[in-house]
């Protein structure tokens, strides 16, 4: 739960510093043109986008977690019903890998 809360907390003012990007199509869109570093999805997310972004971000070599709820994701980022949201910038991407695998630096 602490780490969701931390996630949270990071997806909140990535958005307020305007290197987010929300929803299923935002999202495609910033990762063709190479601008999301990190992608997150709700673990109650339908399946078939899931896949799709799995895919996506497998070809592009964009790091994918499976994390928080759409309403925890969606109150984090102050929006409704998003279950994807792409982090556009490094520092916040290199962080929320970070809490996620339990504070070990990557890369």
């Amino acid at each position: 739960m602490l780490i969701n809360n931390k996630v949270c907390g990071l997806l909140g003012l990535a958005r307020r510093a305007g290197k987010l990007s929300f929803g299923t199509e935002a999202c495609k869109k910033e990762i063709e043109s190479n601008k999301v570093k990190l992608i997150v999805i709700a673990v109650d997310a339908a399946e078939r986008t899931k896949m799709n972004f799995k895919n996506i971000c497998s070809e592009k070599e964009i790091p994918i977690f499976e994390i928080l709820s759409i309403e925890e994701m969606s109150k984090a980022i102050g929006q409704s019903n998003k279950a994807v949201v792409g982090i556009k910038d490094i520092n916040f991407s290199k962080e929320i890998i970070k809490i996620i695998n339990g504070g070990e630096a990557i890369g």
